[in-house]
């Protein structure tokens, strides 16, 4: 069942989201090669714990770190690691969670290390791109196909391509609430929006075929062709007054 918020609700669900940004930007700030993924992820954690916040991922599912931190073709979910170390030319996708007064944030971004390939650069940049595409389609009165539709449709005309096994969802006082919010979808299918919903909008690109593959970490997950991923997200609200980005602290990331 969909868990629709009210208005104090949202303004929890900002300051959750507001911690859930900071920790991405301070993660941000600290990419460079040689870096470790444990290094990240302890940073992340920090911040979020001194902002009187939990990690939402630690510990979920068994998860064993505050921050889902994938390198390359990984597409989410990778586990950090005191042995993992970002190079010049990668691009790492971070995710973050932080539980703030019985209210999640969930927010995630695609960061290429040093300088990386102009066509890395475009699928960040497309993957950030049908976010916000996805996010236009965000009124009362549509529905979720499309919403997703908007995503794929960008994603398609720039040559690349939308996972379809791992979706968006509802995000609030649970991590991962109702509805499914699938990267593509059909115009006028789908659950209709309304004021009150609160969701965790995120594409997830890949330059190649869409097929992926999970490791037998129980984690991680790979694109099935060995190409470069992208990931973004922000948990949102949809508002009368229209929506809010409750994750997009910094306008420009």
């Amino acid at each position: 069942m969909i868990q629709l918020k009210n208005g104090d609700q949202i303004r929890i669900m900002k300051e959750a989201g507001r911690i859930t940004g900071e920790a991405l930007l301070v993660a941000r700030d600290h990419v460079r090669p040689g870096i470790s993924t444990y290094e990240l992820d302890r940073l992340v954690r920090e911040h979020i714990e001194k902002s009187g916040a939990k990690p939402s991922f630690l510990g979920y599912g068994g998860f064993p770190a505050s921050a889902c931190i994938s390198i390359n073709d990984e597409v989410i979910h990778g586990i950090p690691s005191k042995k993992r170390f970002l190079e010049e030319g990668d691009i790492v996708k971070i995710d973050v969670g932080a539980f703030y007064k019985g209210f999640h944030g969930d927010s995630a971004r695609t960061i290429p290390v040093g300088k990386v390939s102009d066509k890395a650069l475009k699928l960040i940049q497309v993957t950030r791109d049908s976010f916000y595409a996805g996010l236009a389609m965000l009124q009362v009165g549509n529905r979720l196909g499309d919403l997703g539709y908007a995503i794929d449709e960008l994603v398609v005309q720039n040559g690349f391509s939308t996972v379809k096994r791992y979706i968006g969802h509802g995000v609030g006082q649970a991590l991962h609430e109702s509805p499914d919010v699938p990267n593509y979808g059909t115009p006028g299918r789908g659950t209709r929006l309304c004021v009150g919903m609160t969701l965790a909008i995120e594409p997830m690109v890949n330059i190649g075929g869409e097929a992926v593959r999970e490791l037998s970490d129980g984690w991680t997950v790979k694109t099935a062709d060995g190409s470069l991923s992208a990931h973004y997200e922000n948990s949102v609200a949809l508002t009368q007054d229209g929506v809010i980005n409750l994750t997009g602290i910094d306008p420009d990331f």
